[in-house]
């Protein structure tokens, strides 16, 4: 294996007794056994050179790898069929539902669809005038779904990084720099942010969340490649991986 699988293609899957993360190609990068006492399985986290791969199936049948590919072929035109909302034009929050939802912004990070896609593109302007309030981003709207908890939320700062990077990934890189710009105002005077931001700017929820320092160097390394002419990394578009792993006539 030349290169490990970008930390977003992994899954955690578990039963409250073992859990293992697994790659969309069905490797293996950790493994924990049933009993406490057992010893945890590393393999790519560990060390790229040495640290190799395995994978979980039965002997001389690769049947592991195809069934992965078959589910996530059968969830991506499960949500482009039934996700995106004609009327909206924009994917939303859940099937039956015309309600946005911010954490849809890192769809073309992670490969389900080019950022480039009309149907993307549309999705990204309907956030831009629901969601979107002088460069802050709100989860979703809560009187349109509402989750059944006390008080109003502020705007998400993990989501405000990831609406940058959307813009700068769908060609708006204008629009990215100054919201990234913008949004930066907020931190505190060390440069730090909390999980949201309030009413009147002021740090809300968890402090300092690590969540929102993350999708700052997300957003960030996004518009460093870009300005610079370089495409920001990537994965191959879900599309083109359900169309190489769909039956050949």
């Amino acid at each position: 294996m030349e290169s490990y699988p970008f930390a977003e293609s992994h899954g955690l899957i578990g039963d409250l007794q073992t859990a293992a993360l697994i790659a969309d190609d069905g490797t293996l990068d950790w493994f924990c056994a049933p009993r406490f006492d057992s010893p945890s399985l590393f393999a790519g986290l560990l060390d790229r050179k040495r640290g190799g791969h395995f994978r979980i199936a039965p002997d001389g049948v690769p049947g592991e790898i195809d069934r992965w590919s078959a589910e996530r072929g059968r969830i991506y035109h499960q949500i482009m069929n039934r996700g995106y909302h004609p009327a909206r034009r924009a994917f939303v929050q859940h099937h039956d539902s015309d309600v946005l939802d911010a954490a849809l912004l890192i769809m073309p990070a992670v490969g389900f669809i080019a950022p480039d896609d009309p149907m993307w593109q549309s999705t990204l302007r309907a956030m831009d005038d629901e969601l979107v309030s002088d460069s802050l981003v709100y989860r979703y709207n809560p009187t349109a779904s509402p989750d059944g908890l006390p008080g109003n939320e502020g705007t998400f700062s993990m989501c405000t990084f990831w609406y940058v990077e959307a813009l700068a990934r769908s060609g708006r890189l204008n629009d990215a720099l100054i919201n990234f710009e913008k949004m930066l105002t907020y931190s505190t005077h060390l440069g730090l942010f909390a999980e949201e931001i309030g009413p009147t700017g002021e740090q809300v929820g968890n402090f300092p969340q690590a969540f929102s320092h993350l999708a700052l160097i997300r957003a960030a390394m996004a518009l460093d490649y870009l300005m610079d002419g370089a495409p920001a990394p990537c994965r191959a578009p879900l599309e083109t991986l359900v169309e190489q792993d769909s039956p050949r006539p």
